[in-house]
């Protein structure tokens, strides 16, 4: 038979642990901040040209509006952001505004973007609306589309 004082202290480590097994389980972050920081690793996964992180971001029906109106699906995307010709200088996306409307979100801001193509350096400052939708849980970006910010 075990002593009193052996079993409170079961009961209070079994209790403290299922405690931590239900908090750590439930969401406590906001969905704007989760988004932003998906947003954010896909920013990065761009600069690291790492495509398998960059296409997991995207949705199989993913489409690009660039600033000159050309319009790339997934692969395209993927192929132009990959290239070994394109080399993008990491980037800090400013005025960033994350707006719901159900299982959709738009992400919009402004970038100013600089590298180097085939060599030559470029810079470029555009606005974005990011339009990402929730599938059973998890966000994924359907629609990019671009505007150039005059100098």
């Amino acid at each position: 038979m075990r002593a009193p004082s052996q079993g409170l202290a079961l009961t209070f480590a079994l209790t403290a642990f299922l405690s931590g097994c239900v908090t750590t389980s439930m969401p406590t972050q906001d969905p704007a901040v989760q988004l932003r920081q998906k947003a954010d690793a896909w920013d990065r996964a761009i600069v690291r040209k790492d495509a398998i992180a960059i296409a997991e971001n995207m949705a199989g029906s993913f489409r690009q509006i660039d600033s000159q109106g050309n319009l790339s699906n997934k692969a395209e995307f993927l192929t132009g952001i990959t290239s070994d010709k394109l080399v993008i200088y990491p980037y800090e996306p400013e005025e960033v505004e994350i707006r719901f409307y159900g299982n959709l979100a738009l992400v919009t801001g402004t970038t100013d973007l600089h590298g180097t193509y085939d060599g030559k350096p470029f810079q470029t400052h555009y606005r974005y609306t990011d339009t990402y939708v929730n599938e059973s849980g998890v966000w994924r970006v359907v629609n990019v589309q671009t505007t150039e910010i005059p100098e």
